[in-house]
């Protein structure tokens, strides 16, 4: 009898050791799936490039706010991507800025290798507005698209961002009418009758114009002429609520520069989500060579058979932002018109993210 009770001690002994063994186990598995440090194989995702403290808090405060969004979805909101964008603003958009003469040329190749949004402004410092114009209508000619399929964006830009040489406005007139005659101008640049898109290239001096040019916006949305509002260049989430608050017709496109020295807009971007806002984002790929060359970015790239900097334009898509590419090599416009296909995990767009 006692040698049973003995082995039968053994028997329960070993059953609790082994409980215990694969709940250790569940539990680190957990963990490093809660701070998302794990690599697409085996190996795990590190940066080396913080201080391990600060990593440590940036992983808790991103675990920790994935896990609050997957509460109510199965899909953390910030990791949708393209259930967040427009049915008529395509998930990435051509950029014409510094094209120059070029511009219709590189805008052609670009409509036929894919792109279906087009970017511009009324701006001849830095866009060459009528090239775009003069593109779209060869493509419409011969039929490769029709206008409906062009998703249109242009710019109001200020007396503050004109060459003073080459402004393409009355600049002794008042403010309202200037922005009146940007907007004739662009629609007989770009040979429309109406825009998809119209934005404010940055918010003006003071609030008070920054509004005196709303309302007019407001003017040309309600004859037709637009469908959408925006701002651009708006680093300052004041003064983004300050318009969108004061807007009768509120702004859904918000286009800003992707970088650090901003923050990457988190508090803005998370406005943007709440408020039905689209951002989107240029010089993605310009303003962040250290995240696209960082061993996270390419490993997923070796798992992904991509470039690095398709990962990146994918990784942005899943944070539910439009990126704007200016690549004037048409193998870049088919790899970056590929990226949609991507099925990164939201572990590894995490992964990502505490490199920013």
């Amino acid at each position: 009898l006692s040698r049973l009770i003995f082995g039968l001690l053994v028997i329960i002994c070993i059953i609790i050791v082994g409980l215990l063994t694969t709940f250790s186990d569940s539990a680190t598995n957990n963990r490093l799936r809660q701070n998302i440090i794990e690599k697409p194989s085996t190996k795990t995702l590190t940066t080396t490039t913080r201080s391990a403290n600060n990593l440590r808090k940036s992983r808790i405060a991103l675990s920790n706010k994935v896990f609050n969004l997957q509460k109510n979805s199965s899909l953390p909101t910030e990791l949708t991507g393209n259930n967040m964008i427009s049915r008529s603003m395509p998930s990435i958009m051509y950029g014409t800025a510094w094209k120059k003469e070029r511009t219709q040329e590189l805008v052609e190749l670009a409509v036929r290798c894919g792109f279906r949004g087009i970017d511009t402004a009324c701006q001849p410092k830095h866009y060459f507005e009528p090239g775009v114009g003069a593109a779209l209508d060869h493509l419409y000619s011969e039929k490769v698209i029709s206008r409906e399929d062009i998703f249109l964006q242009t710019k109001f830009t200020s007396l503050d961002g004109q060459d003073p040489n080459n402004i393409p406005y009355d600049s002794n007139a008042e403010l309202s009418d200037q922005v009146r005659q940007s907007f004739q101008k662009s629609l007989k640049n770009l040979r429309t009758t109406y825009l998809d898109s119209l934005v404010m290239h940055s918010p003006m001096r003071s609030l008070k114009d920054t509004l005196q040019v709303w309302k007019v916006f407001e003017e040309f949305y309600k004859a037709g002429l637009v469908k959408r509002l925006g701002l651009s260049n708006t680093y300052d989430l004041n003064t983004l609520r300050a318009v969108y608050e004061a807007a009768e017709i509120k702004p859904t496109v918000l286009q800003n520069r992707f970088y650090a020295q901003s923050g990457y807009d988190v508090p803005i971007r998370e406005f943007c989500r709440n408020n039905g806002i689209q951002y989107q984002s240029f010089w993605t790929l310009t303003a962040n060579p250290s995240i696209i060359s960082s061993d996270t970015v390419k490993l997923l790239a070796v798992k992904y058979n991509k470039t690095s900097q398709q990962i990146f334009y994918r990784f942005v898509q899943l944070l539910g932002i439009v990126p704007l590419s200016g690549t004037k090599s048409s193998q870049h416009m088919l790899e970056d018109l590929q990226v949609d296909s991507i099925p990164m995990l939201p572990e590894e767009v995490a992964a990502i993210q505490l490199l920013l």
